[in-house]
């Protein structure tokens, strides 16, 4: 049978950690109150942009004979060379958010690979860039403190160089890897290829001839390629926003199991410790019994 002090230490040990993740999981919950509520805004933003650019594509698709001269919007057969920008958070204690994420990226470098397509890497996370250093896979860039405090303007410069090149026909694609905001209790991993825009859903019709945009018809292509620039920026920069989000469920997840499993252990000693001091005022009594008895 264990030692009581022992047994003592145990407890306080336990109990100290069930209420460091108590506070954490509160934290992790007013932080997802605030991050949630930007997700969502930015997601209706990013829906309409979204409309915007596939309207406007679908007006010149349709009225340009030979459809859109822009390499954003052109199906390109075979690759040799993509980005992939993957985002993960600086932190861990969210159970298996930050693997979701390195898992895909690292089933997308194996395709790859297979079709020997040349694999840029570019990283935003402290956990997913130490585990590829780790693993000896080479990153082209990497950003450390940008997934736990989004920042437009620093989003901008970092996917810019992905979509310059793109332009110049320097990459074929990108990718972006996130484990997304769902609900509270989920999250939803996203592999999202952003470059090329696909174009394959857009049908010519007198639907789509009817629009409330307004644009003159010389236009509409340097509209279209601004658009493409704040399509490429806004899908990193909603990418973060939404991982933010994903990532306080994830740890507020966790903290609660881990809450509750540090409960069950606390209950689980105190019955070792009943049963301990019950055995030894038992042991205690036989002797104090034993000693009169050889007394008489």
């Amino acid at each position: 049978m264990a030692n009581l002090k022992d047994i003592q230490r145990q407890i306080k040990s336990v109990s100290n950690t069930q209420k460091t993740t108590r506070a954490m999981k509160l934290v992790s919950t007013a932080k997802l109150r605030r991050a949630e509520e930007l997700a969502t805004r930015s997601r209706l933003y990013a829906q309409k942009m979204n409309q915007v650019i596939a309207e406007i594509a679908g007006r010149i698709e349709c009225a340009k004979v030979g459809g859109i001269d822009n390499r954003c919007f052109k199906k390109i057969e075979n690759p040799k060379m993509v980005d992939i920008v993957f985002v993960t958070a600086d932190k861990g204690l969210c159970g298996g958010f930050n693997i979701q994420t390195i898992k895909a990226v690292k089933k997308l470098l194996k395709e790859y690979k297979e079709q020997n397509v040349k694999v840029r890497l570019r990283g935003i996370g402290k956990k997913g860039v130490e585990f590829f250093k780790y693993n000896e896979v080479e990153l082209f860039d990497a950003v450390i403190d940008l997934s736990s405090k989004p920042d437009k303007v620093r989003s901008d410069e970092f996917i810019r160089t992905s979509v310059l090149d793109f332009k110049d026909g320097k990459v074929d694609a990108l990718h972006i890897v996130y484990n997304g905001y769902k609900n509270m209790l989920t999250q939803e991993l996203h592999v999202n290829k952003v470059l090329p825009i696909d174009t394959s859903d857009i049908e010519c019709s007198k639907k789509t001839n009817k629009s409330m945009l307004e644009i003159e018809a010389q236009d509409e292509e340097n509209m279209l390629d601004s658009l493409v620039n704040k399509y490429v920026d806004y899908n990193l920069y909603y990418a973060l926003i939404d991982s933010v989000a994903a990532e306080h469920s994830a740890r507020m997840q966790a903290m609660d199991t881990a809450t509750n499993n540090a409960s069950d252990m606390v209950k689980s000693l105190n019955v070792q410790f009943n049963k301990a001091r019950q055995a030894a005022i038992t042991t205690e009594l036989i002797e104090i019994i034993s000693g009169v008895e050889s007394m008489k």
